[in-house]
């Protein structure tokens, strides 16, 4: 008959007869039952929690090292869009100076000119057209005869405080 459990220790089994054997075993089996697995449950769930501990803590240090990363990735995405706003402003920048030069050029009085007899086809006045107007010193500002009238409304609030006091 085979055995079915277990036996700690290094001694060799008896043969035995079959009598004897069931006899031994049965008794062997509820020392076993009664000591073992109480040890073995013990030693099972140290076990157990001690590797959940690892795991949950292999995990805690994924996901710490995934966070920094992701940070990392999204700075350099900032970073980048910085450096690109800011040579878009200098670029800008540049433009619109020598947008301000040409500016100033075209509003030099020469350049008026020039451009007024080229493309306009302008000329200068000449005395005869000339023409003076003599304005009279009267004037033109009229003084209101009106008296406006602002009526404040009060709110309940106020009413009531005028009244008490």
């Amino acid at each position: 008959m085979v055995r079915s459990r277990y036996e700690y220790g290094t001694n060799p089994r008896k043969l035995e007869p079959d009598v004897q054997r069931r006899k031994t075993t049965q008794k062997k089996k509820i020392k076993v039952v009664e000591d073992l697995p109480k040890q073995d449950n013990k030693i099972l769930k140290e076990q157990k929690k001690q590797q959940t501990k690892l795991t949950l803590v292999v995990i805690g240090i994924f996901i710490i090292l995934l966070t920094i990363s992701y940070r990392n990735s999204q700075i350099n995405e900032k970073f980048n869009q910085v450096q690109s706003l800011k040579r878009e402003l200098s670029l800008i920048q540049k433009e619109n100076e020598q947008l301000k030069v040409s500016i100033a050029n075209s509003v030099n009085l020469n350049t008026v000119e020039k451009l007024a007899k080229e493309k306009l086809g302008m000329q200068k006045l000449t005395n005869k057209q000339t023409m003076y107007i003599t304005l009279p010193k009267k004037d033109y500002v009229e003084a209101t005869t009106e008296e406006v009238i602002i009526k404040d409304e009060k709110n309940w609030f106020e009413k009531i405080m005028d009244l008490i006091f």
